[in-house]
């Protein structure tokens, strides 16, 4: 073979390696594009056209970034023109539950909101649904509950048997004094209570602003016992029984709004932005990822017992 020809077939070879690189890089980002729009498509994120958004709320509610980053998405959003919210919820702590209230009200200065309650919502379920303002219940949804409540393990007896205890050295007698591991002093139950009753008052009072219910109607309501949809519909807690479709139907029923908007899912979002984010809410959305929570020590909980 001739030094031309060798030239000639190096050269070929090296075009061949530059073109398998760019190849594979665009086949990559290709792959990427599709797996982001594929992402994007299955998790059903909003359309830009005009439409009603839909949150779904479920589980134990604690302080949600996620939820929260969610529902200023929705509020922020031109195109949604209401928001529907699906509550599934026992409760949670008084923090996560105010929280998705507060949202929910700043939601409601701009857009209508209606909370469609499932097989619970409860407690804290139920502060969150009064951030709304039009609350619609299945016939057999347990809610109410109205009422805080503050629990910790006391395993003195245990650690008596065993010839444990717990030396402590604290600044004053009333810091930490609830703990598993002493008897808890008097004074202190008085405290905690105190602050059991203060946020008592806060739950009740929101019941009484929002469902305008007042003396005996409030006290009736108010007591920590729970309610089927039925009787909480003869109470006032809800507005309405059925579903979703009692909520399409109310909202097409609003003179600010188009008849017949569709409805789009707005998919809780526990990722980080990035080139690779709709990849991740892709997984997370579809239970290969999900929150971690890791909270620990007591908290004032609103939650059906």
């Amino acid at each position: 073979m001739t030094g031309f020809e060798r030239d000639f077939y190096e050269e070929r070879r090296r075009k061949w390696r530059r073109s398998a690189f760019w190849r594979g890089v665009f086949a990559t980002l290709g792959l990427l594009l599709v797996l982001a729009v594929g992402s994007v498509w299955l998790s059903g994120t909003p359309r830009f056209s005009d439409h009603i958004a839909h949150v779904d709320l479920s589980g134990v509610i604690y302080n949600d970034p996620a939820l929260d980053a969610t529902l200023r998405e929705v509020e922020k959003n031109d195109s949604a023109k209401a928001l529907i919210l699906t509550i599934s919820s026992p409760g949670g702590t008084t923090v996560g539950s105010e929280a998705v209230f507060e949202r929910l009200r700043s939601i409601a200065k701009v857009k209508p909101v209606v909370s469609v309650l499932g097989e619970v919502a409860a407690s804290g379920g139920y502060i969150a649904a009064i951030g709304s303002d039009y609350i619609i219940a299945r016939g057999n949804t347990i809610t109410g509950s109205i009422g805080v409540i503050m629990e910790y393990p006391d395993v003195t007896d245990l650690m008596s048997t065993l010839g444990i205890s717990m030396q402590t050295i604290r600044s004053s007698p009333l810091k930490a004094d609830l703990t598993p591991y002493r008897k808890a002093s008097p004074k202190g139950l008085a405290v905690e209570q105190e602050l059991i009753d203060e946020s008592y008052q806060w739950f009740r009072g929101l019941v009484e602003q929002r469902r305008n219910l007042t003396g005996a109607a409030l006290d009736k309501v108010a007591d920590g016992r729970v309610f089927t949809g039925r009787v909480a519909l003869d109470l006032g807690l809800i507005d309405a029984i059925g579903g979703l479709d009692t909520a399409t139907d109310y909202l097409d029923s609003l003179d600010s709004l188009k008849a017949d908007l569709p409805v789009d899912s707005y998919a809780l979002d526990y990722r980080e932005d990035g080139i690779f984010a709709p990849v991740g809410k892709f997984l997370a959305e579809n239970g290969m990822l999900g929150r971690i929570s890791g909270q620990t020590g007591p908290r004032l909980y609103s939650i059906a017992k």
